[in-house]
């Protein structure tokens, strides 16, 4: 939720998310909220920071509940998510993939048609591989190695 990370995430997730065959046609993002939300803005915000529009430009964001609302509208999803929009889920961090599939299944459920996953950091600890055992690519901008590495 910092600026500098925003401002780091955001462009970067979109270019990733476009040079991927199954992303390049997605018009929302979204996942389980927390962690997924400022990843999700920051990059809706990206995309259409450049002026662009349309199915290979801006895209909008969704934020994906853990329960469903017992107030108000009752809501599981909320924001401009139609049925029918080809959306990526977004995470922050894999571990073992339960949340991103927590929010596939939420943006299922009002008929969006998921098309992936993309995901900061793959912690290598079976969450891509459940993922992708369900039918879905995932794109992780590092891994967990990858950091450790940097460490040394």
């Amino acid at each position: 939720m910092h600026p500098d990370g925003l401002v780091l995430i955001g462009p970067l997730g979109v270019r990733t998310l476009r040079a991927a065959e199954w992303g390049r046609d997605v018009v929302a993002i979204g996942g389980l909220t927390l962690g997924a939300d400022p990843i999700a803005y920051a990059m809706s915000y990206a995309s259409r920071a450049n002026g662009s529009t349309g199915a290979a430009g801006s895209l909008r964001a969704f934020t994906v509940r853990k329960a469903l609302k017992t107030h108000g509208t009752g809501k599981l999803v909320e924001g401009p998510l139609e049925a029918g929009d080809r959306v990526a889920i977004v995470e922050d961090v894999i571990t073992t993939g339960g949340s991103a599939l927590r929010a596939v299944d939420g943006a299922r459920a009002v008929g969006a048609v998921v098309a992936g996953v993309l995901a900061l950091v793959d912690r290598e600890e079976g969450g891509r591989e459940a993922i992708e055992a369900a039918g879905l690519p995932v794109i992780s901008l590092t891994r967990a190695s990858e950091i450790l590495a940097q460490m040394e």
